[in-house]
């Protein structure tokens, strides 16, 4: 076997983190079958490595694996009697200057299916993935696998289940899809409001994934959080209307204008206290907020708006010290009430620990404790590790970081755990 070079193998890396969506809607629109389709491109990105070893890299990497993973679908569809009913979906993109030998079946230009609404791809099949036929979270997990390439086990943490459950969902709501033999075509305008609240969701936890992820050497995951940014993006542009597509680009902008100083020397993690505001994204602190005060305006606000305004209080004070703790305070109490989650209440502490105090902090997440859902969550330790920290009480303190870092899978957390755990035992 020929060895594959490492500029072959970063150049088919950086296509499936930029172009694995975009295929795969390519090809979802000829097998209208998800799991034949993901199949099909893992064929095409498989073959890339040999094809690009020998004849190099090709100019338009995602046109290459479009039209591969369509010969894979062609080859699919003929092996079980369907090719002449889809042989209209097999056009794009032209295999001519892709280095992809010319299949005589493919007519030369038919053109794709009008477009209904949604024009970019990628965006295209999360609404898609989004079917009101299935739960809501079983349409994020599915989108976010299947489309945005995030692993089981990230999805599972973010929905607070084992990994087990989390692929049987997934598993569950592809046959779902194939038991209501739901139709692959893309959903007009007037479904796109249906399906929203569920999109808003994928895309935040592609963000949240990114801008710290579950497991891993480093803090973050730079390619997700701009694809997760990217998209929210592009949702703003077709939906500019909607105040909750407001709110989630404007707290995905408040958070990803701090990532330049999320991390210090060789990674290492630093609160928020520690970060230097003034290399913040001034540029997205100012978008974030001009689009916060367009959705809070005309009702009570929405989840991802409240989150919003949260983010843009941290964002726009001028120091840690000076953070407005009341009025987070207010905004955690509202969005408890229209998003109750114990995930929120843990984070509404750590704002009542700033404008109450510690103690009172601590009583609320010792009665999270008994909240089986965060049973295995590892900022729920973390959490209450700082507070016996700050109230002196080293010993439980040590006992609660320990527990932390059992939990978490990410090296930089890790570490910074593993750091104010030494500190304590070194009596700092």
């Amino acid at each position: 076997m020929t060895p594959v070079p490492d500029a072959v193998t970063d150049a088919v890396a950086g296509a499936h983190r930029r172009e694995w969506a975009t295929v795969l809607a390519a090809t979802v629109r000829v097998t209208r079958d998800l799991d034949l389709a993901e199949e099909c491109v893992q064929d095409a990105y498989a073959a890339a490595l040999d094809a690009w070893t020998r004849g190099g890299v090709p100019a338009r990497p995602g046109a290459w694996l479009t039209t591969a993973a369509r010969h894979n679908a062609l080859d699919a569809l003929r092996r079980a009697g369907t090719l002449r009913s889809k042989l209209h979906l097999l056009v794009e993109p032209a295999t001519a200057d892709l280095g992809l030998p010319a299949d005589p079946q493919l007519p030369a230009d038919l053109g794709l299916p009008a477009d209904p609404g949604v024009r970019d791809d990628r965006l295209r099949l999360v609404f898609l993935c989004c079917h009101p036929v299935l739960a809501t979270e079983a349409r994020v997990a599915l989108t976010l696998r299947l489309v945005c390439g995030v692993r089981t086990p990230d999805i599972a943490a973010a929905f607070l289940v084992s990994e087990p459950t989390m692929a049987a969902r997934i598993t569950r709501a592809k046959k779902r899809i194939a038991a209501a033999r739901i139709a692959f075509r893309v959903p007009g305008r007037e479904e796109l409001p249906d399906r929203l609240g569920a999109v808003l969701t994928t895309i935040h936890l592609l963000f949240t994934t990114g801008h710290t992820a579950p497991a891993g050497p480093t803090l973050t995951r730079d390619d997700l959080a701009g694809r997760a940014l990217d998209l929210a993006r592009v949702l703003h542009d077709l939906m500019p209307g909607e105040r909750e597509v407001r709110g989630l680009l404007a707290l995905l902008l408040a958070h990803h204008a701090r990532r330049a100083t999320r991390t210090g020397a060789g990674g290492r993690l630093l609160p928020l206290e520690e970060q230097d505001r003034s290399a913040w994204d001034r540029g997205a602190i100012a978008e974030a907020h001009d689009l916060v005060v367009g959705a809070l305006r005309g009702g009570a606000p929405g989840r991802f708006a409240l989150q919003a305004a949260i983010a843009a209080l941290h964002a726009t004070a001028p120091a840690y010290a000076a953070t407005d703790w009341p009025q987070i305070l207010v905004l955690y109490d509202e969005l408890l009430r229209v998003w109750p989650s114990p995930v929120v209440v843990l984070n509404r502490a750590v704002a009542v620990a700033m404008a109450d105090g510690p103690a009172t902090a601590l009583a609320e997440v010792e009665a999270l404790e008994r909240d089986a859902r965060l049973a295995g969550y590892r900022y729920l330790p973390a959490v209450k590790a700082d507070l016996l920290r700050r109230l002196g009480r080293a010993a439980d303190a040590a006992v609660a970081y320990e527990r932390a870092i059992v939990l978490a899978d990410n090296a930089a957390e890790r570490a910074f755990l593993a750091a104010r755990l030494a500190g304590i035992r070194d009596g700092r």
